[in-house]
């Protein structure tokens, strides 16, 4: 094994009060850290922890092609592993979950002989997962980039919530600023056809700061591509009909026959923490 290593670690949201006690330890402990975060106090703690940090940000934000631009990150990360140093590449959110550079980094650093290792982190979903109060474990939930939903065709399941992310870049390869939402629109006339222009969906952002709120703006979706969305949106389609239950295969299981029954009526299949947020964004643009 040579000399040299890096730990890949995420910083969650909202500063640092996500990090967990072993991704702090590998921050204050590694001989360079590099960093690439959505909030200033997240960068703060982070150069606070370790003097020896160095932001990733002039490697991505404004550059005309994010692949290019995560690709120079992953070559920057993987400089300094060669140089024999102890590497810590920290991320907001969780470091593997649509981070490309992160994943690409530890494997390039393995297939050259070097330690490498990933540390979980809090990401957008469990930020959403607590915010919207939703419990994937009750009628699933899937997960999709938003451009990979549309370009690949992939097939919604009307009975199960589904997240969409990166919603603000769908389509783009560069780093969105001019503020066009065509593609949104594309997004927005899929999603139509499939639930109906009056299904209510959450444009939902995950909070930056200490303090902070979340966003999280209801809107149908015919008014999606109105709303305002950047970067970091992620939109919550929750489903629109019940899930089927199997009364054949719950007897084969030895099930009582009213238990599914009963948990689909407890189980709320839309927002269930956010009636507060009527009147919104939907009902302000009523036609």
């Amino acid at each position: 094994m040579n000399v040299g290593s890096l730990t890949v670690v995420g910083m969650g949201f909202g500063g640092g009060g996500q990090i967990t006690a072993e991704a702090s330890q590998v921050i204050g402990t590694s001989e360079k850290v590099l960093y690439l975060v959505a909030d200033t106090s997240a960068a703060e703690w982070i150069r606070a922890a370790n003097p020896t940090s160095e932001s990733l940000g002039e490697c991505y934000f404004g550059r005309a092609n994010r692949l290019e631009a995560y690709l120079e990150i992953t070559e920057r990360i993987l400089s300094f592993v060669r140089r024999g140093l102890r590497v810590c590449a920290a991320f907001y959110g969780h470091p593997g979950v649509l981070v490309f550079p992160s994943i690409e980094a530890i494997i390039h650093a393995r297939e050259e002989g070097f330690d490498a290792r990933m540390l979980p982190g809090i990401s957008a979903a469990d930020c959403l997962f607590a915010d919207l109060g939703l419990d994937p474990g009750r009628h699933g939930c899937l997960t999709f980039d938003a451009t990979d939903f549309l370009v690949r065709r992939r097939s919604a399941d009307m009975t199960v919530p589904m997240i969409l992310w990166q919603v603000g870049a769908v389509g783009r390869l560069d780093y969105p600023r001019d503020g066009n939402k065509e593609n949104i629109k594309v997004l927005s006339e899929v999603l139509q056809k499939m639930y109906g222009p009056r299904h209510e969906v959450v444009i939902y952002e995950a909070r930056v700061a200490p303090g902070c709120d979340p966003i999280m703006e209801i809107v149908c979706l015919e008014h999606l591509a109105d709303a305002s969305i950047n970067l970091l949106s992620t939109v919550y389609v929750p489903p629109r009909d019940e899930p089927f239950v199997d009364e054949d295969m719950a007897r084969r299981l030895a099930m009582p026959e009213d238990f599914l029954l009963k948990v689909n009526r407890l189980a709320s299949k839309g927002i269930p923490w956010l009636p507060y947020a009527r009147p919104s964004f939907a009902q302000t643009h009523e036609r």
